[in-house]
């Protein structure tokens, strides 16, 4: 490497460090966190030469030692590998392996998801932003209970509100998501291009006579502030009108079946 050329060969080469911070790390390390890394350690003991060399890490270096780790791992059959994704890089077993990690962590496990899901969770990843409506029209079921495993495993979130009548929310998948089937970007699915050029059943528009009538009606009361009568519809101020004439005639009715009670007691 031509920065550390000009000094002392250094105590440990850069992609061994890099090895024992993915090694360490919980969740992936992206290219700008390792340089913060490797600054950080430089300024803290900047006494040490075989530190501060590497205070000044750059990218390609970093890509660079990635690779010798890929490399190494892959010739030499090790159980673990360098996976990359959108957050940055991370060590992790092989899914070889899986069958006896599984038998680690049984209290863990997770339930698979059916094959429903997966089906709704492809349509999501592919067609992002889409509507709870478009998911149906390509499925022809609904997906209420789908969603709802896709949103509590946090592998799909709200992305918005659509544009169109009704404004109904938009779904798009997470970044946990990208990082448990170790995708850097929504281009790495398989067939992507061809896939997402494929037309798929589109949901019907919301009608338009009904939204319409309710703006309208939403709007109805503010445009005559003065006259309260006509706030209201015709149809709606009759009924209401008409209402208390029914309720009166109930007191009237007691009212007078007890005044004649008294007549008929004072006939005799």
């Amino acid at each position: 490497m031509s920065d550390e050329s000009s000094s002392p060969e250094p105590l440990f080469p850069l992609h061994r460090i890099v090895e024992a911070i993915l090694f360490a790390s919980q969740k992936p390390v992206s290219a700008k966190e390792l340089s913060s890394i490797f600054k950080g350690a430089a300024e803290a003991a900047k006494e040490n030469p075989d530190i501060a060399v590497f205070a000044k890490v750059k990218a390609a270096q970093l890509q660079e030692a990635i690779q010798k780790l890929e490399l190494e791992y892959s010739e030499t059959g090790r159980s673990f590998e360098v996976r990359e994704s959108a957050a940055g890089w991370q060590l992790v077993t092989r899914a070889d392996f899986a069958p006896w990690l599984r038998q680690l962590f049984p209290e863990n496990r997770q339930a698979r998801l059916s094959a429903p899901a997966m089906e709704t969770l492809a349509i999501i990843a592919y067609r992002q932003p889409i509507t709870r409506a478009d998911m149906e029209a390509v499925r022809g079921v609904a997906v209420d209970g789908v969603m709802q495993t896709l949103l509590d495993r946090n592998l799909v979130r709200i992305a918005g509100r659509s544009e169109i009548a009704g404004r109904p929310l938009l779904y798009e998948t997470t970044q946990y998501f990208m990082d448990h089937f170790g995708l850097k970007n929504l281009d790495d699915l398989p067939n992507a291009s061809e896939l997402r050029r494929i037309a798929l059943p589109k949901a019907n528009p919301p009608e338009e006579t009904p939204a319409e009538a309710q703006p309208a009606a939403e709007e109805k009361p503010a445009e005559p502030p003065t006259n309260e009568p006509e706030l209201f519809d015709p149809q709606p101020t009759e009924s209401e009108l008409s209402e208390p004439p029914q309720s009166e005639p109930e007191p009237t009715e007691e009212a007078a079946t007890e005044q004649s009670n008294p007549k008929e007691e004072s006939q005799p």
